[in-house]
């Protein structure tokens, strides 16, 4: 891979938020380009799905590797490890656990909440609080509208403690075509607090 932190994993975290087209579609580019993934999806986000989708997503970290890699069309390609919501002892809950950092994509005002509180009721918020106590990078992608004044001094106070914001707004001066070109720019972006770019997207060019 790219430099000398290759061998390092994602940790990719999926939340209860509505828009699980961003989770899907960073997960295809992270893995076409051979990025070692770890992936917790919340309890909520079995809800969401079914109610966006109208599917199941499996419980078991097996089915749910498939069920991931089915959703975004990336059968090959990088290391794919899912783990149970509750798995509270799972390897990313360890700050000992190296990793390149994680991204929350999409992210609910909940979670967002539970971590600026430096609340862990689940494995999504244990990882994430431990990349902000190790120092390590932390991106979420709120998509919530309007945000209220609570969320907004929560947002303020991870912003604070060094997590990076992405919200969840596209933009139009790639000449987006498709819903999925307005969804990648978002990926894009989101991934380049991470100094990852591998997602096709035509930038700023002046002029």
């Amino acid at each position: 891979m790219r430099n000398n932190e290759a061998s390092r994993p994602l940790i990719l975290g999926i939340s209860g938020a509505s828009g699980l087209i961003y989770a899907v579609r960073a997960l295809k580019f992270l893995l076409e380009a051979d990025y070692p993934i770890e992936l917790v999806a919340t309890k909520s986000t079995y809800l969401v799905w079914q109610a966006e989708e109208g599917i199941r997503m499996p419980p078991e970290p097996m089915q749910q590797e498939k069920f991931w890699r089915q959703q975004c069309g990336v059968e090959a390609g990088g290391k794919l490890t899912c783990h149970p919501w509750g798995d509270v002892g799972a390897n990313i809950a360890s700050g000992s656990f190296r990793t390149i950092g994680m991204l929350i994509m999409p992210c609910s005002m909940s979670t967002v909440g539970k971590l600026a509180a430096g609340l862990s009721s689940d494995l999504l918020e244990r990882a994430a609080d431990v990349q902000l106590k190790e120092g390590r990078k932390l991106v979420i992608v709120p998509r919530e509208t309007p945000l209220s004044l609570i969320h907004l001094r929560n947002l303020t106070a991870l912003a604070e403690a060094g997590t990076r914001i992405v919200p969840a707004i596209p933009a139009w001066y790639h000449n987006p075509k498709t819903i999925e070109d307005l969804v990648d720019f978002v990926v894009a972006r989101a991934l380049d607090q991470l100094d990852i770019d591998c997602v096709p997207l035509d930038r700023w060019k002046e002029g």
